[in-house]
């Protein structure tokens, strides 16, 4: 159904964006509007602002920007018409009256949930009685409780070709409708089963409705999966499995895993991860897309290490440029070579897999890496190809000012790579783009001298980055190959927490990065404790997060500092208390900064 524009208007009228937006966040009045950190991606000083004159939001951080009905959308993952009818309700306005063709629409639609929702139950007792034995066996043996197994509704279709239409009380016709029977194409003969002989998945929608199912055989036969046809309930392009569940708890954490298939997503809820979703068994569509980013403004796609893994990444990579916004892109995670999320939870604990969402690659990273990664550039003609490649790729997004910030961030990315150098010193050969780039960009950072150090230590002592991983994973690194260093360490150490230093830097040789990791042990300078290889690893581990920590509160410190210096010269005593005591503060970390780096648990280091 339309909604006329008139009654959207009014509903932006009665209802005030404030008094919508501070159910969710805190707001602070401003003058004439609040002030608050953020919903759409984390921050410690607020960027987020609400008028309630002029009936919008905006952030000036991440470029989220909307009334009250995308607010609705985006946070709490309303369909547009679900958003409309609640803010109505609030502002006491009745719905505008829909056609009698779209009364009928939503009648039939209802009656079609109403079979979905008996066929969900009936596959779950079909699962504990004596028929279903071998499926639940199946179930035990791949590691699922049987909590797990309610949570997710999981069920069994035995088989025969009847069954399900002599158990259910309901229409053939809305059994095929439904997608449950199959009708030949000979009219004359029997509509039967569509799945037999599978443990049945449950697919909803966003509002918790059973919409279509996925059966897996867990026997011999093919399709190994085998998902309901597409029909008036259910659109596999336009759905994504476990988003009901997942949405409510990736809107508090800002973070969500997409993941392959469904037996991913129940293996990470039982571990602890309840922020995955699935598509289909196809690669993620626009609507699929718009719906994750409702979720967390910054999904992280998961594929394989293996070469057709990075292949499927750069894919879906091309596939999101033309729709990006502001605030909203995607991220990348490569699992171990050979597993899926079920095999590294199982091998290596939840929290492996955490840091490698944590520490996913950009997706301006992983383009850069994608057109760089290996790649001569000796010659002018192979760099302006590489170059030609780069803004190509920014000439896919339909957002022209991110647009512009892509062509801008592959440019200087690009003529810092091949900058001319100071007199005396020797021009890198350009075998790789990445070591050349990390010598050209030392003094990109003011703080890249201590990166470098804690990314030296790492290399020397894997062991390390399972102890400081959440401290070092929150740390932003201005630099684009030492973040894809970082996330390469912590990908290899949640692989195998027994990685030794050989063995990490044949890891790290195999993804491109063996000079890069050179140039890093090779450049350090500093003489923290973890730095030196007698340090006790428990000390090692404490001074790195701690130097880790000091780099996050600088960072924290210099944002409201520069936030403070926008508003000009003229302060008031609140703000210009604030700029003095950020000042002192500034310097004390600093200051504690300085003397880590001299290295002064040297005693305890080297008894």
């Amino acid at each position: 159904m339309s909604i006329p524009p008139q009654f959207l208007e009014e509903l932006r009228n009665r209802v005030p964006v404030s008094e919508i937006v501070g159910r969710r966040v805190k707001l602070i009045r401003a003058g004439r509007e609040f002030k608050a950190c953020c919903p759409f991606h984390n921050e410690k000083t607020p960027s987020f602002y609400v008028n309630d004159d002029k009936a919008f939001y905006h952030c000036f951080g991440c470029g989220a920007h909307g009334d009250v009905v995308s607010f609705l959308i985006d946070q709490e993952g309303m369909e547009f018409r679900d958003a409309v009818e609640t803010l109505a309700v609030q502002a006491g306005l009745d719905m505008p009256q829909e056609s009698p063709e779209a009364r009928a629409r939503a009648k039939a639609a209802q009656g079609l949930h109403d079979v979905a929702g008996l066929a969900a139950a009936w596959f779950q007792k079909k699962l504990h009685e004596a028929g279903g034995a071998e499926a639940r066996q199946y179930l035990e043996r791949r590691g699922l409780s049987g909590d797990t197994v309610r949570d997710f509704a999981i069920g069994f279709a035995p088989g025969g070709r009847g069954a399900i239409a002599s158990a259910l009380d309901a229409p053939r016709d809305k059994l095929i409708a439904a997608g449950l029977l199959v009708q030949p194409d000979d009219p004359a003969r029997d509509a039967y089963d569509r799945f037999r002989s599978r443990i049945m998945f449950p697919i909803r929608d966003q509002r918790g409705r059973t919409v279509g199912f996925g059966g897996r055989i867990f026997g011999e036969g093919e399709p190994k999966y085998l998902n309901s046809p597409d029909g008036p309930l259910f659109d596999k392009g336009r759905l994504l499995y476990n988003l009901d569940k997942a949405a409510p708890a990736a809107r508090k954490s800002s973070r969500l895993a997409v993941v392959e298939g469904y037996m991913d997503v129940i293996a990470l809820a039982q571990a602890g991860f309840p922020e995955a979703v699935a598509p289909m068994g196809t690669a993620l569509t626009e609507e699929q897309m718009q719906l994750a980013w409702r979720a967390a403004p910054e999904p992280v796609l998961c594929f394989d290490g293996d070469n057709a893994g990075i292949r499927a990444a750069n894919r879906a990579a091309l596939r999101a440029l033309p729709l990006l916004q502001p605030g909203k892109s995607v991220r990348f995670a490569l699992l171990p070579e050979g597993q899926d999320p079920d095999d590294l939870v199982k091998q290596a604990g939840l929290s492996a897999f955490e840091r490698l969402i944590d520490t996913a690659e950009s997706l301006i990273d992983h383009l850069w890496r994608m057109e760089t990664e290996g790649v001569e550039m000796d010659t002018p003609e192979r760099r302006a190809n590489v170059r030609k490649n780069l803004y190509a790729h920014a000439g896919e997004i339909a957002d022209e000012g991110i647009a512009q910030l892509y062509r801008a961030e592959f440019k200087s990315r690009f003529d810092a790579l091949f900058a001319p150098k100071r007199r005396g010193e020797r021009m890198p050969a350009f075998a790789t783009g990445a070591s050349a780039s990390m010598k050209m960009a030392a003094q990109r950072s003011p703080y890249e001298r201590e990166i470098v150090a804690m990314l030296s230590a790492l290399l020397a002592r894997p062991e390390l980055a399972a102890e400081t991983g959440d401290a070092l994973a929150e740390l932003e690194i201005a630099d684009p190959d030492l973040a894809r260093l970082r996330s390469a360490i912590f990908h290899a150490s949640a692989a195998d927490p027994e990685l030794d230093k050989n063995a990490l830097r044949d890891d790290l040789s195999r993804r491109g990065l063996g000079q890069l990791a050179d140039d890093v042990s090779n450049s350090n300078r500093l003489t923290f404790s973890f730095t030196r290889p007698r340090t006790p690893a428990a000390v090692a581990a404490e001074d790195l997060a701690c130097v880790a920590g000091h780099l996050m509160a600088l960072a924290h410190v210099e944002a409201e500092q520069a936030e403070i210096r926008s508003r000009g010269d003229w302060l008031t005593e609140e703000e210009f208390e604030r700029r003095v005591f950020l000042s002192m503060e500034k310097a004390r970390v600093e200051r504690e900064l300085a003397e880590l780096a001299q290295g002064r648990r040297e005693t305890e280091g080297e008894l």
